[in-house]
């Protein structure tokens, strides 16, 4: 049998125009009527229903995407005019109903292009949460100011840090402005009377200072019938705060005085963090720093004051109340944040026992010093200082938000105080916005100390009238005058510790940003003017 090549070609026509149609089969070009088909139409009802469904879920994504890309467009192209709105619990979900069904009459090119409608829109939506927020913390305010806290009794206090009260006495020199004794010596004299202190082992800058102190140690003992005494002092004064205020300027300016000594380091950090071992609270605890460790950072400063004279002559004694000794840790007025993981007794999500609680039992006249700031500002330059990369006014607006977020959603359940003291709260914050809360912070010193202890000023003022702040810590702190040149030299220097140069092209914050924060602030800031009976605290 031959083998035949055959070319086939199928034509059909429209389903449409006929419910049964042959199939047309060409052999070598000759037509064949090979079969017949049938061809049915489909029901469109089914198909019409699945198009119609998959029309409103595109819809709906068209939608979503709509309103997505508007915020996050207007985010970055409406320039001076940026912000973003604060989502929360209150948040009133009509304002973006209403949002969305414009952008449905609209192109995303129209809206995009139309910058009035996106500072409007935006502005409304991060006006309703951030005004609920602020209503909030009024509320949260007035029921604190009904509220009295309870303080601990001193028993409460020495059951919870037994050491400090056995190596502190209750008595200190009668001719010492500072709170100083004398403490048997009972080590060897080969023995190295700094070899266990923590601050040189986790630090090597005490490490020189340490090395001198270790040097001199000898020769400032007492020798007095076979026993060896060391001259102990805790501080006069304390510069409690806050972080990126001024203490570090007003630290260096102070140590220019004849009458002042400070502590071997500016900023210890033992009452709120070395004496329950904390070094850096996210790297967890370690082992505690006893309260010898803390009272060495001391040693130079008495020993300086042995040195002026011997503390048996009465001309000594006069000197030595001239000289005070003081220590510039800004944590002391805020940082309560390892209460959590010692303390179990508190009282919903409250510290029971607080970092003055302790200073006031062992040191019931000491003095403070506190430097306030404008706590918008405090917050972008704590941002600038603390945060090492991929820094922005852009990456700080996102933080304030997440942080207003946080905070927002604690104040929900808890107290304000709760809220301000919670440390993992202040752990999860990518910015400290609760260091602006002066009020809090202030109100819980006055609890324990009298108002005539504590010197609050603004940071402001000190940069605009250095001299004239300056003469008010003379005063507090009860010191004479000084020469001209001692007072130029003081005064005339510039400032310590000011903003990087590569933090300052940065440029500010971000008006919206600014506005959030000063919105925020604004209710913590009123009370702070109404407890210090100054309305300079208002910043306005």
């Amino acid at each position: 049998m031959t083998h035949v090549d055959y070319s086939c070609t199928l034509l059909s026509s429209n389903a449409d125009n006929s419910q049964k149609k042959s199939i047309l089969l060409y052999l070598n070009s000759q037509q064949m009527n090979f079969a017949t088909l049938d061809v049915k139409a489909e029901h469109t009802e089914r198909w019409n229903r699945i198009c119609c469904f998959r029309k409103a879920k595109m819809c709906s994504f068209l939608l979503g995407m709509s309103i997505l890309t508007f915020v996050m467009m207007s985010y970055f192209l409406t320039g001076d005019n940026k912000s973003f709105f604060l989502p929360q619990a209150s948040f009133q979900y009509t304002e973006l109903a209403n949002i969305a069904e414009l952008l449905t009459n609209r192109s995303i090119n129209e809206v995009l292009q139309d910058s009035e409608f996106l500072d409007n829109s935006l502005h409304t939506l991060y006006n309703v949460s951030i005004d609920s927020l602020t209503d909030l913390i009024h509320f949260k305010l007035k029921a604190a100011s009904r509220q009295q806290r309870q303080l601990p009794s001193l028993k409460d206090l020495a059951a919870q840090e037994p050491h400090i009260f056995s190596v502190i006495p209750k008595e200190f020199l009668p001719y010492s402005r500072n709170p100083c004794w004398f403490e048997e010596y009972k080590e060897s004299l080969k023995t190295d009377p700094y070899k266990r202190n923590s601050y040189p082992l986790y630090s090597k800058q005490f490490r020189t200072t340490f090395e001198y102190l270790r040097k001199a140690f000898w020769n400032h003992l007492i020798h007095e019938n076979n026993t060896h005494y060391r001259l102990r002092c805790l501080p006069y004064f304390y510069i409690i705060g806050q972080p990126k205020c001024g203490t570090t300027d007003l630290f260096e300016r102070l140590r220019i005085h004849p009458q002042i000594r400070f502590s071997t380091i500016k900023e210890p950090h033992w009452w709120t963090r070395k004496r329950y071992g904390i070094v850096r609270l996210k790297d967890g605890v370690h082992e505690k720093y006893p309260v010898e460790d803390y009272l060495d950072l001391f040693d130079l400063a008495t020993y300086q004051l042995q040195t002026i004279s011997a503390h048996s002559s009465s001309e000594g004694e006069h000197k030595w109340k001239n000289i005070i000794i003081g220590e510039a840790s800004a944590s002391t007025m805020w940082d309560n944040s390892a209460w959590i993981y010692f303390y179990n007794n508190s009282v919903d999500g409250e510290p029971p026992f607080m970092v003055q609680d302790f200073i006031h039992a062992v040191q019931p006249d000491a003095k403070f010093i506190a430097l306030l700031r404008n706590p918008v500002e405090r917050l972008y330059s704590d941002y600038l200082y603390f945060e090492s990369t991929n820094k922005s006014a852009e990456d700080f607006h996102e933080k304030v938000i997440d942080s207003l977020q946080q905070f927002d959603s604690c104040l929900q359940h808890y107290s304000l105080r709760a809220c301000v003291y919670d440390t993992a709260l202040h752990m999860s914050m990518p910015v400290r916005l609760q260091l602006g809360t002066y009020v809090i912070f202030l109100k819980d010193w006055l609890t324990v100390f009298g108002r005539e202890q504590l010197l609050i000023l603004r940071l402001e003022d000190h940069a605009s009238n250095l001299k004239h702040t300056m003469h008010l810590v003379f005063e507090f702190l009860h010191l004479g005058p000084l020469t001209r040149q001692q007072e130029d030299l003081m005064t005339k220097n510039p400032a310590h510790n000011t903003r990087r140069l590569k933090d300052r092209n940065l440029g500010p914050m971000l008006p919206g940003t600014k506005e959030i924060l000063k919105q925020f602030y604004w209710p913590f800031n009123q009370k702070l003017a109404e407890l210090l009976s100054d309305v300079s605290f208002l910043w306005l």
